[in-house]
Order: structure tokens, then sequence, then C-alpha cells
């Protein structure tokens, strides 16, 4: 299961080390431009969940065509080298504003990893409390 938060560098030629934690479920992943500046890591199983969803949506509403190009011409296949790294191509750094710290966080079925300058900014000014949401998930049914 992905569930945590942990802090790395990324590194000069734009490698990030995945915690150990995660290895197991992202060994082989797709890596994505996600929602909020930060990066989807979708472990292999739950990516073909994603893109048959994706695949039944109907081309004929022009959102569904923007958000379907976005996602999946920002995607690529990924593995773990021997040291747990795994290469984040400038296309995508460029888009997370991804120079050189990093936060790598769990969501259950995903992996995100944000530049910590966007992360913090996202906790300090976007987030609402935890209180508040969990008012708004109770609302859901949770």
């Amino acid at each position: 299961m992905l569930i945590g938060e942990f802090r790395h560098n990324l590194d000069p030629k734009g490698r990030v080390t995945i915690p150990s934690k995660f290895r197991e479920d992202l060994s082989s992943f797709v890596m994505t431009k996600g929602l909020d500046d930060c990066l989807f890591l979708y472990p292999s199983d739950q990516w073909e969940k994603i893109e048959n969803k994706l695949k039944e949506l109907p081309m004929t509403n022009k959102a569904v065509r923007s958000f379907v190009r976005t996602f999946f011409s920002g995607a690529v296949d990924c593995e773990l080298d021997k040291q747990g790294r795994v290469l984040i191509g400038e296309h995508l750094r460029e888009y997370a504003d991804l120079i050189d710290k990093c936060v790598i966080i769990g969501l259950s079925n995903r992996a995100e990893i944000w530049s910590e300058e966007n992360w913090n900014k996202y906790n300090e000014e976007e987030a609402l409390s935890y209180e508040e949401l969990a008012e708004k998930m109770s609302e859901l049914g949770i």
C-alpha cells in the first residue's frame, strides 16, 4: 500500500529515489502529469484500470479529448534502477517545477511527486483544514 510522506532530493541527472516502502508496489509503473502541478505514479495494474476507464469516455466531448491528450501524452513507462531511483524526464520535471527538493506522497493506489515548494504552498494556501475536509467527506458518506 502506498501511504506516507517522504522528502528526497533530485540528483543532477533528474533522478529521485523512490521510498523503500513504495518500491514493491512501484517496481513497474507509469508516471504522468498529475493535477495541482504534481506528477502521478500509477502501479501498472492501477494504470490499466485508469486507462480502461478513459477509453470508455466519449471522444466527441472536447473536455474529454483535452484531458486524455494531456494525461497520456505526458505518460512514461518507468522502472526503478538498482538503487531504487527513477529518472524523471525533462518535460515532467518542468511541468511539476522539480528542481532539487521534492516530496513523494502515497495515496493508497498511486503516489505523487511534488516540488517541495509546491507541496508547502498547497498545504498552506489551498488545502482545507483537516476538520473541513472530514466534514466534506461525511457529505459523501465517508
